[in-house]
């Protein structure tokens, strides 16, 4: 992770955290708020290729949003397994940092211009960079492609 951050240019800080259950937990354990956490999800196109969405804690992908700024009618969210095969790294600690193959970045814009955490490749690791530093290591498109989290009932 560290070298494809040097290779680019990106200034990157990952710093060791005791084990979180949820990302509410991981934010506090990092004074952080959750939008301060960026999730690094991992998008299957319809072509059986993936991208990277890169969403606040705090809000979810929008699909209608991602589609439209992908240019593409299906996405998907893959299984576990298949989205540590397309980044080499496991579901909680995924990042564009130093993934097996580099996928196209989507950044939502709400975290443009902040210092966000992000995972750093490992369980108990987060890596903070700053969200445009990334955007541009990465060319990343950065759009509206989120929403407020729809509430657990």
């Amino acid at each position: 992770m560290q070298q494809d951050a040097t290779d680019r240019g990106l200034d990157v800080e990952v710093v060791q955290r005791p084990a979180a259950g949820s990302l509410e937990e991981a934010a506090e354990l990092l004074g952080l708020t959750p939008g301060a956490i960026v999730k690094s999800l991992v998008v299957k196109r319809h072509d059986g290729d993936f991208l990277f969405a890169l969403i606040p804690g705090d809000r979810q992908i929008s699909w209608p949003k991602l589609r439209a700024v992908v240019g593409v009618n299906r996405l998907s969210m893959p299984h576990q397994d298949v989205a540590l095969e397309a980044t080499g790294y496991e579901r909680g600690t995924i990042t564009p940092i130093g993934s097996s193959t580099a996928w196209p970045v989507y950044l939502d814009e709400s975290v443009a211009g902040r210092r966000v955490a992000l995972g750093a490749g490992a369980h108990g690791h987060s890596a903070f960079v700053e969200a445009d530093a990334l955007a541009a290591a990465y060319g990343a498109v950065v759009a509206d492609i989120s929403e407020p989290l729809t509430p657990k009932a």
